[in-house]
């Protein structure tokens, strides 16, 4: 594994742990990335990246899907058990199966290869900037009924219960408490949240609010808080609606 020293890093310093088996592509993303002030950690397996995410806390995690020894879905479901770090997923299987498995097991973007490696840096800041709580204009709590959001510290609770939210779940459903009562479409959800990923597609969307419904609901199959408006997209009832 070839991995950097880890030094105290300054508030704004990004630290990235890429795993990916493939050593020049691996080489070529790291060199980028350090030259805009990454700091980068290469893990080669799945095994080796779990190790290492576990033994240091990364801002963000890029993962290949195709991995030696465990494959980045089995990588991905044990980590985000584990943290809400960020997760990119990182491969050259595009197909909308490979990204809607990859968004359901935890990723919170999708990057197909060949990819451009100015847009994996946005992607990366993007992704960073959310987890810390910056990626809004507004970091006032949010109430809804007995749900709370914290922006700034991205937790959100349901009658005291925190609820385990992914970062780009966070992002959907604080857009839904935002405009509580009213119907937003895919479209507008996707604009609200694009700065975060720039490639989403709608089908993302139906798999976030089904995993937020699987938190969210007593009953996810009968959902009385994160409602479908058939034809029309989805709204967050406001504690009378409820």
């Amino acid at each position: 594994m070839e991995q950097t020293t880890h030094p105290t890093p300054d508030e704004g310093t990004i630290q990235v742990l890429l795993v990916e088996d493939d050593e020049r592509l691996a080489r070529l993303t790291s060199r980028y990335l350090q030259e805009h002030g990454v700091l980068v950690t290469v893990a080669r397996t799945g095994p080796e990246g779990l190790a290492e995410a576990h033994r240091h806390a990364y801002d963000i995690i890029l993962l290949d899907l195709m991995l030696p020894g465990r494959d980045g879905m089995e990588v991905c479901r044990e980590l985000r058990s584990r943290s809400d770090v960020p997760i990119i997923m990182v491969t050259a299987r595009g197909e909308e199966v490979d990204r809607v498995l990859g968004l359901e097991t935890g990723a919170d973007d999708y990057l197909a290869k060949p990819y451009s490696s100015r847009e994996l840096l946005a992607r990366i800041r993007a992704q960073v900037r959310r987890a810390r709580g910056r990626a809004g204009p507004s970091t006032h709590p949010i109430q809804v009924g007995k749900l709370s959001m914290e922006p700034s510290s991205l937790r959100a609770t349901l009658d005291g219960k925190v609820l385990p939210l992914t970062t780009y779940e966070f992002a959907l459903l604080r857009v839904l408490a935002e405009r509580a009562g009213r119907v937003l479409s895919r479209e507008q959800l996707l604009d609200s949240v694009k700065g975060n990923a720039e490639e989403v597609f709608d089908r993302s969307v139906d798999v976030h609010i089904f995993r937020i419904r699987q938190k969210l609901e007593e009953d996810p199959r009968s959902p009385k808080l994160l409602k479908t408006v058939r034809g029309a997209g989805y709204l967050l009832a406001t504690g009378d609606e409820a």
